[in-house]
């Protein structure tokens, strides 16, 4: 059994099944009687879930999902806020949430609050009244519920498995259906087209392996049928010598270099461009490149990684980029990194933020902090979508 905590886990392709409420309202319980195997630890003792828990698992016929086990609500200790922020962090990779019930509580303002902040995140919410087995008057409780939360609840009992089938067949109603793009690059070639792609092999591609955004684009392409050739950029030149491309996909970094030899005929786009539609909102991604050239000194750019992990000579996010701002922008424009879970909640001292491809996150996580940012009216771009702005070919680049 693998299962992993929320920050390790890839979410892209897989619908999140978030499970929420207040400590002993049976979470855990329900997760592992939809998982049907012991996935997170049940304990009568309040508080045993801590940091939000991934279990990816096939569910017929929602296919693969990740169920998001959250610590619940209703600890008022130091610990307990801290885990109150890992949950609401939680809301932000959830495509479906489960708002469940504990059978005994009767204030429901902690309930309200974290509806409305599902709602707001425009998250499909079912309400699901936990332990029926331990509920003696279940016609009062649904009246209860409802005129608390507006909403009948499911009613479900994850130790005698009542209201499991139920609970499914709602979640196939619940399931957006276009939580993440049907394809990466499927827009832009069809069947026999011939794509080149550009792979610069440096210091930053892990040895004996591709990267992830290069795999998924690769298989994306052969599910569609496309002839495709791989090539580092110093085998440019050969490769266009044999044959003209349809396509070319290159790495961001090398944008000038693949534009300057490419052909007339040849369209050109990135990896990261080709994320930010997959992952993203690429017409707001374009539409903060243009904040560049309204920087100046003593403005702060925050450059948002998805994953964590170790910076090394000439990496993008930490070197190369903001390098290219203080040398092609200004010298005194402030530059912050962050990685992995670490996006502030207020945007509001930053002229532009610049995002990574996201290969590591599901879209409903990309999009939460697009839509963070057009809420503050923050300008946001993506690696790719800024690197072909300051390069001056951005609309030359296939989107």
């Amino acid at each position: 059994m693998h299962t992993t905590t929320l920050n390790q886990t890839p979410m892209a392709m897989r619908l999140a099944i978030g499970f929420f409420g207040r400590t002993n309202s049976g979470k855990s319980s329900l997760l592992n009687a939809l998982a049907g195997q012991e996935v997170s630890l049940v304990s009568a003792v309040s508080g045993t879930t801590t940091d939000p828990v991934a279990k990816p698992i096939e569910i017929y016929p929602l296919g693969p999902c990740v169920l998001l086990d959250t610590a619940g609500f209703g600890d008022e200790t130091e610990l307990g806020a801290l885990r109150m922020k890992r949950t609401l962090e939680a809301m932000d990779k959830t495509h479906v949430a489960l708002l469940v019930l504990a059978p005994d509580n009767e204030d429901f303002k902690e309930e309200q609050a974290l509806l409305l902040a599902l709602q707001k995140r425009n998250i499909p919410v079912i309400l699901v009244q936990n332990q029926i087995d331990r509920i003696d008057n279940i016609d009062s409780r649904l009246l209860q519920v409802e005129k608390a939360l507006s909403q009948k609840p499911l009613l479900v009992s994850a130790k005698e498995g009542k209201g499991l089938s139920l609970l499914k067949e709602e979640l196939v109603k619940k399931a957006p259906a276009d939580f993440e793009n049907e394809s990466i690059v499927g827009h832009l070639v069809k069947e026999n087209d011939r794509v080149l792609l550009v792979m610069p092999q440096d210091m930053q591609a892990p040895k004996g392996r591709l990267i992830l955004p290069q795999v998924q684009v690769i298989r994306d392409l052969l599910d569609h049928g496309a002839v495709v050739t791989c090539v580092t950029p110093a085998q440019l030149p050969a490769a266009l010598s044999d044959n003209t491309p349809d396509l070319i996909i290159t790495d961001s970094q090398v944008f000038p270099l693949v534009y300057a030899q490419k052909p007339a005929e040849s369209s050109l786009t990135s990896f990261s461009v080709l994320l930010a539609r997959y992952k993203g909102d690429i017409d707001a991604y374009v539409k903060g490149a243009a904040a560049v050239h309204t920087l100046k000194a003593g403005d702060k750019v925050l450059i948002a990684e998805a994953c964590s992990h170790q910076p090394l000579d000439g990496d993008i996010g930490r070197v190369k980029i903001p390098n290219l701002i203080h040398k092609k922008l200004h010298p005194d424009i402030e530059v912050q990194v962050v990685s992995g879970n670490n996006f502030p909640e207020d945007l509001s001292p930053y002229a532009l933020v610049i995002h990574c491809g996201g290969c590591m996150f599901g879209r409903r996580q990309v999009m939460s902090r697009v839509m963070r940012a057009v809420e503050q009216g923050v300008p946001i771009t993506n690696y790719g979508i800024f690197l072909a702005e300051m390069s001056g070919i951005l609309d030359k680049v296939v989107m």
